[in-house]
């Protein structure tokens, strides 16, 4: 009986090892599937899958992702939003406070990570940044110290200016706008606001500028603004028009010159909170992590183009100069 009872004892431990590899590789072939929420047809996803690649995520083996494009219309993200709501998904990811005020309106127990957006904290999405509560958590700057410090670059590069024009939305950005507004009454200039509703504006607004003779343009950020980018560049450059733009984006796409964070870096970012929710982290106590790096770049072909000259000591300072 004895010698049964070890054999018995033997066979029992033996099974039990084996297992484990067994339930342990199960587990690792999950197919994790991730709402992908964009406010347009953007950077963003190319920039998240880089992310979730450098993690070792990749698409169709152990993710899947539920993409989603409001292809720049702000009313149709509310819909996509819940349409995702809907989907037995582990996290929602979007960009934009449009986006993320979508996804928090459609969901409050998916995990919702933000890929980067301006001052979550005043927006409400985050009861603060070392402890965001709820479920939302991801990246934020402080969109209103950036506003000061790109009108303060501008009046910088183009001394003799004394009239800039303001480009935003309507809806959203009232921090950026006070930021904006403080700082030219500090540098001595004077502004010209002009808040679009709709794309189709975007001509007219350059036709104001034109008529009340603005000597550059201040763009502020903006889901809509981000989406006509390539329009807004033209406009300017058939305008001669000196423009600062929000990010790199702009500059790289025909703009003058930016300031701002590395938004490729940002929807990168996202990533990994992506896997630290997948791997049973909470979004409540995820700390929001905000950019430390801020980038200046500056397109000399542009700057050429429209006949204007950026002075070397802010060449110098520029992180990226096009050439």
């Amino acid at each position: 009986m004895k010698l049964i009872r070890a054999g018995l004892i033997i066979t029992l431990t033996i099974g039990v090892a084996t297992s484990l590899p067994a339930a342990e590789a199960q587990q690792s072939r999950k197919m994790f599937r991730v709402g992908v929420l964009s406010p347009s047809a953007d950077s963003f996803l190319n920039a998240f899958k880089q992310g979730l690649r450098e993690l070792n995520y990749i698409e169709g083996r152990n993710i899947f992702l539920e993409y989603r494009s409001a292809e720049g219309r702000v009313d149709r993200l509310f819909e996509l939003a819940a349409e995702l709501a809907r989907l037995k998904l582990d996290v929602i990811v979007t960009i934009t406070s449009p986006g993320v005020r979508a996804a928090k309106q459609a969901t409050s127990t998916i995990p919702i990570v933000m890929g980067g957006v301006d001052d979550a904290v005043e927006q409400g999405f985050v009861a603060s940044l070392a402890k965001p509560g709820g479920n939302v958590t991801g990246t934020s700057w402080l969109n209103p110290e950036l506003s000061g410090k790109r009108l303060e670059l501008l009046k910088e590069t183009f001394p003799k200016v004394s009239r800039v024009a303001v480009l935003r939305e309507a809806i959203g950005g009232a921090s950026s706008l006070r930021a904006t507004i403080d700082a030219a009454r500090v540098l001595g200039v004077q502004l010209q606001i002009l808040e679009l509703r709709d794309p189709n504006e975007l001509n007219s607004a350059f036709a104001a500028i034109a008529h009340e003779r603005a000597g550059a343009l201040d763009v502020l950020p903006g889901l809509m603004i981000t989406a006509y980018m390539r329009q807004i560049v033209d406009l300017a450059g058939n305008a001669r028009l000196p423009v600062i733009f929000p990010d790199g984006q702009f500059v790289e796409s025909g703009g003058l010159m930016s300031y701002g964070p590395n938004v490729s870096d940002l929807y990168r970012r996202a990533a990994t909170y992506v896997d630290k929710i997948l791997k049973g982290a909470k979004p409540s106590e995820l700390p929001i992590e905000q950019p430390t790096r801020f980038e200046l770049v500056i397109n000399l072909k542009t700057a050429k183009q429209i006949g204007v000259t950026i002075p070397q000591p802010v060449l110098y300072r520029a992180d990226k100069v096009i050439k």
